[in-house]
């Protein structure tokens, strides 16, 4: 639930100038009960200027009637300015200077376990440019030496769901393009999914004609002849005519 800006300033105008309930306060400014109640006693925000709701559009004088008019009702806020600009951002985001040492890293793991994203929307994920993303793919970077993959969720540089956002969005323009291959299938299986998949058994390849080995017939066991030939030939042993010599 989203909270006015400045929410103990709001509650201290709130309790001054309307007869809204404690509980009323307290839900629309994420305070609790007491802390209002402190608030109207001078116990709790003390010098703290109060902060009107309506001149800032926060609130309106219809909602606050509203309240006063029923107890049970809850205040909605009408303007959020905190979350505004945030759905029309447009172009790479800002990154923290703390975390710009750590994009490299972030793009070397999203070209090698996400191929099928472009480089713009690499670049609005980690905040970065083209001609950096470029450098990291040929290897030219002045720092490849040093660069190792790490997810960029982890180093905070994303959120995950912006991430899986921006790969399906890639995946369903490719598969528009032509046939989904089998990795890029398994690339829209999520954590919890591919953790909770059977594994699938299969034969060490280094074993040849172990898969065509039949069990349970007669007729395909090996004679201790054949079996004796085989353990001769393979640990080439030395004929026993030389046994017999060094007897002599």
């Amino acid at each position: 639930m989203a909270y006015p800006l400045m929410q103990k300033a709001t509650a201290v105008w709130l309790v001054e100038n309307t007869t809204l309930t404690f509980q009323q306060i307290a839900d629309f400014c994420g305070l609790h009960e007491l802390e209002v109640n402190g608030i109207a006693d001078g116990e709790v925000a003390q010098g703290i200027k109060g902060f009107d709701p309506i001149a800032n559009r926060q609130l309106t004088a219809e909602e606050i009637q509203k309240g006063e008019r029923d107890p049970k009702y809850r205040l909605k806020l009408y303007r959020n300015p905190a979350a505004e600009g945030e759905e029309k951002r447009k172009g790479p985001r800002y990154t923290p200077l703390s975390k710009r040492q750590d994009r490299p890293a972030a793009i070397a793991w999203l070209v090698k376990f996400h191929p099928e994203l472009s480089d713009g929307q690499i670049a609005k994920l980690v905040g970065t440019t083209k001609p950096t993303i470029q450098s990291i793919r040929d290897r030219s970077h002045w720092n490849i030496a040093n660069v190792s993959p790490v997810d960029p969720v982890a180093l905070g540089l994303c959120k995950q769901g912006e991430l899986d956002a921006a790969v399906a969005k890639a995946v369903r323009r490719s598969s528009s393009d032509g046939v989904m291959s089998d990795a890029e299938r398994m690339r829209l299986v999520s954590t919890e999914q591919s953790l909770a998949m059977e594994v699938e058994p299969r034969l060490p390849s280094s074993i040849s004609g172990l898969e065509n080995f039949k069990l349970g017939r007669k007729d395909d066991r090996v004679s201790p002849q054949s079996a004796k030939a085989d353990a001769e030939s393979l640990f080439n042993l030395a004929p026993a005519a030389e046994d017999d010599d060094e007897d002599e």
